[in-house]
């Protein structure tokens, strides 16, 4: 018989938000061993850095040892973070890592040099959630349960404007942010969206901050982490909902990771769907050589010619020199030049 106990959670991180728990759950030893349950666990180490935990609301909350969260399971392909995937099987008892800062956890598979070993948990066991009508026996919780619903016709008309880049850090979030902002104030109405990445709000809240009417990413539709799967399934979810709820102009959409990354980013630069709503491509790159290949490569395998260029490339007057002269794509650094970077994604949307 699965055995159940009353558990109180001193950190629910955003990742788990569309669970529907509180800080007072009930947890079972009935583990469910795939992407998107939610587990209660003890933190078993302190950190000196990557230390804390997003909560809901977009707060960054320190985690020690000590501390019961509710994480959930999901894979990370980080170049600059913890690798980690879900294990076969887990039993209360067992030990499983915090991959990254939204609450994601699962098996570490490769560490950061520069973040150290993740925290280390002790598995308490499944979070169970409960029907409010009808039998009362609780089922492993998941972030599905109050996820946005998969369309089943994608029904976007709303034009996009498409931020990618090499790598993470490669300024995408800077850069959507201040396409949102510029777009906002020369009138239009703008939504945002991250369409691809491990579950974290920080973006999508940088994009409500710089004015975006509403913000969502893959993560409002149940998916921890995106891949070549999931990711486009997602992506037309939150797409669908944008365009319905927010009734906007444009959408910005940032593709978090890299153009060579696990999370699906190629999957949505090569569908038909999302290519007839792009209007413009923002290529994010932390040098030029960077920026060069990121041109090449978007030309020769998806045949997409980017917008204009960004990034630390493009940080002083040398970067963006070689890329306008190697590349021959305008070039605008979106924190000291954010006007003409603006410019130029209007320029697009206007064609």
């Amino acid at each position: 018989m699965n055995a159940t106990r009353r558990v109180r959670l001193d950190r629910v991180p955003s990742a788990v938000r569309h669970a529907g728990i509180g800080r007072e759950v009930i947890v079972g030893d009935g583990i469910v061993c795939r992407e998107g349950y939610v587990l209660a666990v003890r933190i078993l180490n302190d950190k000196s850095v990557y230390n804390v935990v997003e909560d809901p609301a977009g707060r960054m909350v320190p985690l020690r040892a000590g501390h019961v969260i509710a994480g959930v399971l999901g894979n990370r392909a980080a170049l600059r973070g913890y690798a980690g995937e879900v294990p076969d099987r887990l039993a209360v008892g067992d030990r499983v890592h915090v991959l990254n800062l939204g609450g994601v956890i699962g098996r570490c598979t490769a560490e950061s040099p520069d973040l150290g070993p993740p925290f280390e948990a002790e598995v308490l066991g499944a979070v169970l959630s409960f029907p409010p009508l009808g039998d009362r026996v609780g089922r492993p919780a998941r972030v599905t349960d109050g996820a946005l619903p998969v369309p089943g016709e994608f029904r976007c008309q709303v034009p996009l404007v498409l931020v990618a880049g090499t790598s993470m850090d490669a300024g995408k979030t800077v850069a959507a942010s201040e396409i949102v902002h510029g777009l906002t104030a020369a009138g239009f109405r703008v939504a945002a969206a991250k369409l691809t990445g491990v579950s974290l709000r920080r973006d999508t809240l940088a994009m409500t901050d710089a004015g975006a009417v509403l913000a969502l990413g893959f993560d409002d539709a149940g998916v921890v982490s995106t891949d070549d799967r999931v990711a486009l399934p997602a992506a037309r979810a939150v797409l669908d909902h944008l365009a319905r709820e927010a009734r906007p102009d444009v959408i910005v959409a940032e593709l978090g990771d890299g153009l060579l990354g696990a999370y699906g980013v190629g999957t949505l630069l090569g569908d038909p769907g999302i290519r007839r709503l792009a209007r413009a491509l923002v290529v994010c790159a932390p040098d030029p050589v960077a920026a060069w290949g990121a041109c090449r490569l978007l030309e020769e395998t998806w045949g997409l010619r980017p917008t204009v260029v960004t990034g630390p490339s493009t940080d002083n007057a040398v970067g963006r020199e070689a890329i306008v002269g190697r590349v021959g794509v305008p070039a605008w650094n979106a924190r000291r030049q954010p006007r003409e970077l603006v410019a130029a994604v209007r320029e697009a949307l206007d064609a």
